[in-house]
């Protein structure tokens, strides 16, 4: 399973973290308002690392 999900019946179709209502866009937002991924771990037990990381190559994937 992908860790990042679409569902059109979901967060308005856009991409989310294992098919939970936190979108690729909030964990994004939060790293590049600073936080670490520590930080947005320690505020979101239920993520994992692994998450964070599909996240940003989500947005910047390698060609």
């Amino acid at each position: 399973m992908s860790r990042i999900t679409t569902d059109p019946k979901q967060c308005g179709g856009q991409p989310c973290i294992r098919g939970m209502r936190i979108r690729v866009m909030d964990v994004l937002d939060l790293l590049a308002a600073g936080s670490s991924q520590e930080e947005i771990l320690e505020d979101y037990p239920y993520l994992e690392a692994e998450d964070i990381v599909a996240c940003v190559e989500f947005a910047a994937p390698t060609p």
